[in-house]
């Protein structure tokens, strides 16, 4: 089996990403660190795999990502920080948005792959065989999206969504409703379900509606008629959807109904009342994200079926109180 840069960087006691500039970009690396980095590669037999700059003829220094609506709060941060971190390593990034549709990003894919060296895609929307195809024809990194045979950065929810949950319970709350805006392929209601069922909390879901602030604005007005005291919505700007309804028709947050978002972009903070939400850091996916990318071009995954996929990278999540939860009401606790 090829020893991949992981291998390396753990002999010479650097990051992948040290091991990968010390190739790529060597005048970046101290000499000291990069002749540590050649040692370990020589005695342990690596040598860079080419085939994923050669698909291309030369390396462009350039990483691509793909995001599914850049006007939601939650991604600026994202690129921010995966800028900032590509840049670091010698790299810049070219950023687009699909706008959530199959064949716009399949455009954009077409468009963007030839002045790249890699992409990271964000939920794509694309069948898993078409993105096995695009795998084999470059580096690829997929986020919040499960395919076999591609390396991946998996943001679990699942501490996070634990947590919201006992928040609720713990408030007295036995009825909510989760706003769904998630593909099937994601499987964010699955789980969301089986936390709520582990606690004996009844959850009605209303969707799948699209991941957006007007979404939350039609979903308020069904929560009344489940009789449900508590809301947990799909992301912070459906959420804020819901707050922004719920004031419209004169109902109390977190008096009559509390709500809570997930993602915890900046606007969670300033809304009012400020947001429960269930925090992602964008710091950590968007370096953990490009690091796997830029391990991915310089190991060769990617076009070579020889070459073993990085192993998946998981990034977890916690809630954050604040003013838009609180106690159910106390006709709701005494039923």
């Amino acid at each position: 089996m090829p020893v991949t840069i992981r291998e390396v960087a753990s002999a010479a006691g650097v990051s992948v990403s040290t091991v990968s500039r010390a190739f790529t970009a060597p005048d970046q690396v101290q000499p000291k660190t990069r002749q540590r980095i050649l040692d370990a590669a020589a005695k342990l037999g690596y040598a860079p795999n080419p085939a994923a700059r050669s698909l291309r003829g030369v390396g462009t220094g350039t990483l691509g990502l793909i995001i599914p609506d850049i006007a939601n709060p939650f991604f600026p941060p994202i690129v921010k920080a995966m800028q900032a971190r590509a840049r670091r390593l010698g790299h810049t990034v070219l950023v687009a948005d699909s706008d959530e549709r199959e064949a716009d990003e399949l455009e954009t894919i077409a468009a963007v792959s030839k002045r790249v060296d890699g992409l990271v895609l964000w939920a794509s929307t694309l069948p898993e065989a078409r993105l096995l195809e695009l795998a084999e024809q470059m580096p690829l990194v997929v986020v919040n999206r499960h395919v076999p045979g591609i390396a991946e950065v998996h943001i679990s929810l699942s501490a996070g969504i634990a947590q919201a949950v006992e928040h609720l319970r713990a408030y007295g709350h036995r009825r909510c409703v989760f706003v769904n805006a998630s593909r099937a392929e994601l499987s964010r209601g699955k789980s969301i379900h089986e936390s709520f069922e582990a606690l004996d909390l009844s959850l009605v879901e209303l969707g799948p509606y699209e991941p957006r602030f007007e979404t939350g604005v039609h979903a308020a007005t069904l929560v009344a008629a489940h009789g449900a005291t508590a809301v947990l919505a799909h992301n912070d700007l459906v959420a804020l959807g819901v707050l922004h309804q719920m004031a419209n028709l004169g109902v109390s947050v977190p008096g009559d109904v509390s709500v809570i978002g997930i993602d915890d972009t900046q606007l969670a903070s300033v809304s009012t009342p400020s947001l429960t939400t269930i925090r992602i850091d964008p710091v950590e996916v968007a370096t953990r994200a490009t690091d796997l990318l830029i391990e991915t071009i310089a190991g060769g995954a990617g076009g070579a079926a020889s070459v073993p996929v990085p192993e998946p990278v998981e990034i977890g999540s916690r809630l954050i109180p604040r003013a838009s939860t609180g106690p159910a009401p106390a006709s709701a606790t005494s039923r």
